[in-house]
């Protein structure tokens, strides 16, 4: 019998997440009660319990897509149920990665810098796990894995086609603090090896012995969408809330431009990192 990690708790400020596994929860309700099944009776065919079907109908819980495979099964929706798989991936994930995911996917240019860890586009499910796990207050184990799932699944970007140019700015001491551990960070080291490779991937580290850094301040994001327009984002200029304006993202621009030119090169940035790789 599944336990109740067979769902995930709904984020009640995430509106749109909220009405999407409502109306999931009312459709498998329906189902049931059209087949003349108990919640109980439900649970047991499919091996879950009670309680969580009840949560799953009522929108509570958002349902894994194992749930929602067998409850099509048992329920003989003919895929019906199980098609609603996408839009519950998509709620699976918080609200703040799922907006990021979006600006991502659309770009067909990033720049990217992250001042305190190794971007989550670049992190390896082990290093985001990590990570996680070090906030205060602590995340629970439930919410360590939306966010570790959430993240991970943003590495679609990689593999669009047409590519997208995506372009980092690492710190150094990102690359030395093993957190999670030193096979984590070897493992860590060895994907940022991987990517470095993708024609359509630039990464670029700034030494700690660099007597001059602008990006001080501040992460710097700046996403450059087909049709001409950018969204840009960086605690420093705008708190973190998406920016549009001219000024702001001419500022963010130059930041980035400025911080380019004081890191490393590509090719001096692998040289590095294999270094990195061969001490720890």
């Amino acid at each position: 019998m599944a336990t109740e990690a067979s769902g995930w708790e709904v984020d009640p400020s995430d509106e749109w997440g909220v009405a999407v596994i409502t109306t999931v929860g009312r459709q498998l309700r329906l189902r049931r009660e059209a087949m003349g099944l108990s919640a109980a009776e439900l649970g047991e065919a499919i091996g879950y319990g009670e309680d969580l079907v009840y949560k799953i109908e009522g929108g509570k819980r958002i349902p894994r897509p194992e749930y929602l495979d067998r409850a099509d099964g048992a329920l003989r929706a003919d895929g019906l149920l199980s098609a609603m798989k996408e839009d519950v991936a998509k709620v699976r994930y918080p609200k703040k990665e799922r907006a990021l995911a979006e600006l991502e996917a659309r770009a067909v240019e990033m720049q990217l810098y992250e001042p305190l860890n190794i971007h989550g586009l670049l992190q390896t499910p082990e290093y985001a796990r990590g990570l996680f796990l070090m906030r205060r207050p602590v995340y629970t184990q439930d919410e360590v894995e939306r966010y570790v799932t959430g993240r991970i699944a943003r590495k679609a970007v990689f593999d669009r086609n047409p590519a997208p140019e995506l372009s980092f700015v690492l710190e150094e001491w990102t690359l030395r603090r093993p957190l999670g551990g030193r096979e984590v960070l070897r493992r860590q080291l060895e994907h940022l090896l991987d990517l470095a490779e993708l024609r359509h991937v630039e990464l670029q580290m700034m030494p700690l012995a660099s007597v001059d850094h602008v990006g001080l301040a501040g992460g710097v994001e700046v996403f450059k969408f087909e049709d001409g327009s950018a969204v840009g984002r960086s605690q420093a200029v705008s708190d973190g809330s998406s920016v549009t304006g001219p000024r702001q993202l001419r500022i963010l621009e130059l930041r980035y431009g400025i911080l380019r030119t004081q890191a490393l090169t590509p090719g001096e940035t692998t040289d590095a990192i294999r270094r990195l790789l061969s001490e720890t």
